[in-house]
């Protein structure tokens, strides 16, 4: 897989709540913008989701596509493409750090499409995708 992209942001609060929000797929087409629908699909012995499918529509990308999760406590969560219509790979997580009342959320993401694209447009659109992310799970946290 190709190069991965990074974005952090601080968080008005603490991890075990910035997790839950996380976790609470159900709730993301009330807050992530592009997620039309999240629907879990399979969960693992500690009730948090194992897969999820999910649908996308972010304008000129819509997707239909399972993640599947390996959650660390309320410190880290990653995930890995289980299959999808457009994304030929997706390797992801988020990183949380406690930075006194609040904490430091660090989002990792590589995607490869099956449409061929340029490394430094694929960069970019990754970087927005973070950055959106990670501003909408601040409001919906702090909100």
């Amino acid at each position: 897989m190709a190069d991965q992209s990074t974005q952090s942001i601080v968080i008005d609060a603490p991890p075990a709540a910035i997790m839950a929000v996380i976790s609470d797929f159900a709730a993301y087409p009330e807050w992530a913008g592009s997620v039309k629908s999240a629907e879990v699909l399979s969960t693992g012995a500690d009730g948090r989701p194992e897969q999820v499918r999910f649908t996308l529509d972010a304008g000129p990308v819509k997707d239909e596509y399972v993640l599947s999760y390996v959650w660390r406590d309320d410190e880290r969560v990653d995930w890995e493409l289980v299959r999808a219509q457009v994304q030929k790979s997706q390797r992801g997580s988020y990183v949380l750090v406690p930075r006194g009342a609040s904490t430091e959320v660090t989002y990792h993401l590589a995607v490869d499409l099956m449409i061929p694209m340029l490394g430094m447009l694929k960069r970019k659109a990754e970087r927005v995708i973070m950055d959106t992310a990670l501003k909408e799970l601040k409001k919906r946290v702090e909100g």
